[in-house]
């Protein structure tokens, strides 16, 4: 499953979620929308509002979502 992570700098929910993510030894990559107007209209069509936004196979969320982080792994 691949994993994306919709953020921007200085971020700290962003920063939380990376490293989360990193302590369940999950693979991800992360897309900066201040830099990518693609990714940032893609977080707007989600329905999202704020950063960080994972998307993970079929499923996306919002905000540092540690239980949904936990359930990646």
């Amino acid at each position: 499953m691949s994993i994306t992570v919709y953020s921007k700098p200085a971020c700290v929910q962003c920063t939380a979620t990376t490293r989360a993510l990193d302590r369940q030894g999950i693979d991800y990559s992360v897309v900066d929308i201040s830099e990518d107007t693609e990714a940032y209209a893609l977080v707007q069509q989600l329905g999202h509002r704020q950063v960080p936004v994972v998307i993970a196979g079929e499923r996306h969320w919002a905000g540092f979502r540690p239980d949904m982080i936990s359930a990646l792994a």
